[in-house]
């Protein structure tokens, strides 16, 4: 055997130092260094997905109870990149019923790790958790009869013009009025259905409310043709989106490249239709709900941001 002299010995030294640095560059990245929830789902083997039971059509129950939707529909697509990332295809997925009132205690406890649902991304709400890109915008505008004849805010000038008590809607409706100086008699009525009657039987022209949800009353009715949303609203849009743990980026990354690659695609257009304006599931409604403008710029620059101004 060949004695090394001191410099080739240095010289060997070297070359496996360079060969130990390579190869851990090349190295997978192990569970230790994942953080947050990608580091619990990969330890746990489980992806928890929060949804809701009535929140027609983004997260619902089917006449099988199964949760379906359109966020449930992005929400999967977003499940798929996480086992992409952790390289777990058979990784479990775990539902979990959500409420308005304990959804974001849910998130911060960490029961859920994605709460898929009708939730709007606001200042306030981004103090406690976080939000991925917007995926729906919503707006206070109004629903009428077909035989009114109303075409925009301004025929509704000295109409009465009816909206839910306790909403910001009716907020927003009593703001419009004062500031155009229409003159409308704005009434309340205790509920959603109460409001809606009241436009089917004639005793207000308008009900002001979410254009999701006044759409959802005018598909359900005896005669959904009847009604249409004119154009117009009182209200900035306002954002929804998924919502995830605070202070998270390695799982916000995640989650937002996968909205994001499905928002500029031309499938999202797809999946809109199917959801806003087709027959759906289980009672083969259609909200008859047009993609706006506002939204189809929102997919084609994807963006988590809470403020209605930037949408």
């Amino acid at each position: 055997m060949k004695k090394l002299t001191r410099h080739g010995l240095f010289r060997a030294l070297a070359v496996v130092g360079t060969v130990a640095a390579v190869g851990m560059l090349s190295a997978p990245v192990s569970a230790e260094e994942l953080t947050g929830t990608l580091k619990k789902i990969k330890e746990t083997g489980t992806i928890t997905v929060g949804h809701r039971d009535s929140s027609i059509p983004f997260s619902y129950y089917d006449a099988n109870q199964k949760p379906i939707g359109f966020a449930m529909d992005i929400c999967a697509r977003v499940v798929d990149a996480v086992k992409q990332k952790l390289a777990m295809p058979d990784l479990k997925v775990n539902y979990a019923l959500v409420t308005s009132a304990n959804r974001i205690p849910l998130m911060t406890n960490g029961t859920i790790d994605l709460e898929c649902g009708s939730t709007t991304n606001n200042a306030a709400r981004k103090q406690q958790v976080d939000f991925a890109n917007t995926y729906f915008l919503t707006a206070s505008r109004y629903v009428t009869l077909k035989t009114s004849k109303i075409h925009s805010i301004a025929d509704l000038k000295g109409k009465t013009v009816v909206s839910t008590a306790g909403t910001t809607n009716i907020v927003q409706l009593n703001n419009v009025n004062n500031e155009q100086k229409l003159g409308i008699n704005v009434v309340s009525a205790p509920g959603h259905a109460e409001s809606f009657l009241m436009v089917q039987t004639g005793r207000a022209t308008a009900f002001v409310m979410d254009d999701v949800l006044l759409a959802s009353l005018a598909a359900s009715a005896k005669d959904p043709d009847a009604f249409e949303l004119p154009p117009g609203a009182f209200s900035k849009p306002e954002p929804y989106g998924i919502m995830i743990r605070r202070d998270d980026p390695q799982f916000k990354a995640v989650v937002n490249e996968a909205t994001a690659k499905l928002y500029t695609s031309p499938e999202i257009e797809t999946l809109y239709n199917k959801w806003f304006m087709s027959p759906i599931p289980p009672n083969n409604i259609n909200l008859k709900l047009p993609l706006s403008a506002e939204l189809k710029k929102a997919f084609a620059h994807p963006s988590d941001s809470p403020n209605p101004a930037d949408y």
